[in-house]
């Protein structure tokens, strides 16, 4: 009974052991055709078609599938603006109109809406079924703001969604399987804030101070998001007093912020406040890298002395 028990374990370990075998084979042949074809090219939905029926809760083939319906919903036209800058972009061509105004060709996204849905579906999956897996989370966020461009409502709540994540539970994040710090959850966000503030219309502009603050309120000490909110004034709302608040507190826990000391020097130049700059100066001093910059703002900040 003891050799029959074994035996039954024995072949129990072999089977488990060949379907994991089967299941990472199934991810070698589906990314070696992405490799070949594309996300949504020919064979690529027959392999995860396959892949799914033999591995159903594998999320790893719900993120295939999510590509696969993102890629085939995804299209390209070109639109008409009146700015130089589209979504961070700039332009294709630009031709004058009737009446001479130059007006400004993009390449824009345009998707087909019932395809992307379903490609929201599988990567809803791929989260509930691994929370912690943090590109799941990168690709449901992107996939969002490149749907809603320059009113980004959705992806901002996915990101605040995913900052409360991180505040009840703490996860222990993995990107593509491998252990992640929380530094890199936090570089993730950041980043993202950074994508908002390059598109630079109302709603993203809006999203990242909100993403920023939401951030604060977890990292109340965190100076890149202290900076972002800085910046929030200071480019968008126009408020350079509003502005130079953020960037003191920023400076005021590390003096040697680089971006707060360098945001504060452009501020004063940009209203022409030499007795700013010159406050400000010896902080980006201390705080550059650049041998070529300190010397720029040592010979600043001499010039500026003189005139006193």
């Amino acid at each position: 009974m003891k050799k029959t028990l074994i035996t039954i374990i024995a072949v129990l370990v072999c089977v488990f052991a060949y379907a994991q075998e089967d299941a990472a084979a199934f991810k070698a042949r589906y990314e070696r055709q992405v490799r070949n074809v594309g996300a949504a090219g020919v064979g690529v939905e027959t392999i995860l078609t396959r892949w799914e029926e033999a591995f159903p809760e594998d999320p790893a083939v719900m993120e295939g599938f999510y590509k696969f319906w993102f890629a085939k919903s995804l299209g390209s036209a070109v639109v008409t603006r009146d700015t130089r800058r589209y979504l961070g972009k700039d332009p294709m061509f630009s031709l004058r109109d009737s009446t001479g105004k130059e007006m400004f060709y993009f390449e824009d996204n345009v998707f087909v809406d019932s395809l992307f849905a379903l490609s929201q579906t599988y990567i809803d999956k791929a989260i509930a079924t691994e929370p912690c897996e943090l590109s799941y989370r990168v690709d449901k966020v992107t996939s969002l703001m490149l749907y809603e461009k320059e009113s980004p409502d959705m992806a901002t709540q996915q990101l605040l969604k995913l900052i409360d994540f991180q505040r009840k539970s703490h996860p222990e994040w993995t990107y593509q399987g491998l252990s992640v710090d929380e530094a890199t959850f936090v570089q993730t966000i950041q980043e993202y804030c950074f994508n908002f503030f390059q598109y630079a219309t109302p709603g993203t502009y809006e999203a990242f101070k909100t993403v920023s603050e939401a951030m604060l309120k977890l990292y109340p000490k965190d100076t890149s998001f202290i900076n972002n909110i800085g910046s929030y004034w200071l480019v968008y709302k126009q408020n350079p007093r509003k502005a130079l608040q953020w960037y003191n507190k920023a400076l005021k826990i590390d003096p040697k912020d680089y971006n707060a000391a360098k945001n504060c020097v452009i501020l004063a130049r940009k209203e022409k406040d030499s007795r700013l700059e010159k406050k400000y100066l010896p902080y980006l001093i201390a705080a550059t890298d650049s041998d070529l910059e300190r010397s720029a703002c040592e010979a600043r900040l001499e010039s500026l002395t003189k005139k006193k």
